[in-house]
């Protein structure tokens, strides 16, 4: 049994395909299957039912699962401790997001944390905000981009560093909210809305904003990607609230919406006080020195954690 087939085991449990894993792992989906066969034949027993549209674990393969994780966290740690010594020479670090990130500019920062450390690898998942945690609290990633639900994070998991996004409203063009530029939430009683899934920091920060205002909203629409609601509401179906750096790069109206001001707070966060995983350890220290992009708060610098 091999680290490299409890790596690519994991991956189809964590993307529920054999196609999305090999993509994850950045190999063809012949050779991951073939590893995951091999693996299989080693220890005797199927891991997986491939007779449905998605692979589900069998009893083998469910039992395998925390022993699969512990290896595979046992050898982070081995690998994290050569890094250590190596001066980041080569190392890989995980770190998950939300779609809707604005606050820093992910894609930029991280290829400039490329061209410090080449040979660290990056792996980057997007979810909502209770897989990201699910995920950063069993180790499978090193650091996520949260949006706190109330504003607390969970038991063993901390902030490294927190941004404000200021939320407006988006519209079509041409829509009257529009030619006003700013609006009361509570004047919003009659407006079609266009909203994200249910148990996303963006859906979590709009209905509590509602609830709070005692705005029932009329939702006609409602979507797992964010390019697709910014799309809704270009053809009318209806308004949205989204960061603002979301709209403007859509070339969406921006309504600012008055009492409350709406936003949220996003974090960056990892177990413990410091990233054991020295990769992470170097990229968490690169993303909360790295410049805010112009969605952060007005001075232009992360809020202070915690």
């Amino acid at each position: 049994m091999e680290i490299r087939q409890l790596r690519h085991f994991m991956a189809v449990v964590t993307t529920g395909s054999f196609t999305a894993a090999a993509r994850s792992e950045l190999i063809v989906q012949s050779a991951l299957s073939t590893s995951v066969r091999n693996l299989e034949r080693t220890l005797g027993a199927e891991l997986f039912d491939r007779t449905g549209r998605r692979v589900v674990l069998t009893e083998a393969g469910r039992a395998l699962l925390p022993r699969a994780r512990a290896l595979l966290a046992a050898a982070e740690e081995a690998r994290h401790a050569v890094a250590a010594v190596t001066g980041l020479a080569s190392g890989r670090v995980s770190i998950g997001t939300i779609q809707t990130l604005t606050c820093v500019d992910l894609p930029a920062e991280l290829a400039t944390f490329h061209g410090r450390f080449p040979g660290v690898q990056v792996s980057v998942r997007d979810a909502p905000v209770g897989e990201l945690t699910d995920a950063l609290r069993a180790g499978e990633l090193d650091l996520a981009y949260l949006v706190p639900d109330a504003g607390e994070l969970p038991e063993g998991v901390t902030a490294y560093a927190t941004w404000r996004e200021e939320l407006v409203l988006i519209t079509a063009p041409g829509h009257p909210l529009a030619a006003a530029g700013r609006t009361l939430v509570r004047d919003l009683a009659d407006e079609p809305f266009v909203d994200f899934r249910a148990g996303t920091g963006l859906e979590t920060a709009v209905r509590r904003l509602a609830a709070h205002c005692g705005l029932e909203r009329r939702i006609t629409c409602d979507v797992t990607q964010i390019g697709l609601l910014v799309d809704l509401v270009r053809a009318g179906i209806g308004v949205a609230f989204v960061p603002r750096r979301i709209g403007e790069r859509a070339g969406l109206p921006c309504v600012a919406v008055r009492q409350p001001e709406p936003g949220r707070t996003v974090v960056l966060a990892g177990r413990g006080p410091r990233p054991r995983n020295p990769a992470a350890a170097a990229l968490a220290d690169h993303l909360t020195g790295a410049a805010p992009a112009a969605a952060g708060r007005p001075d232009g610098r992360p809020l202070p954690a915690g």
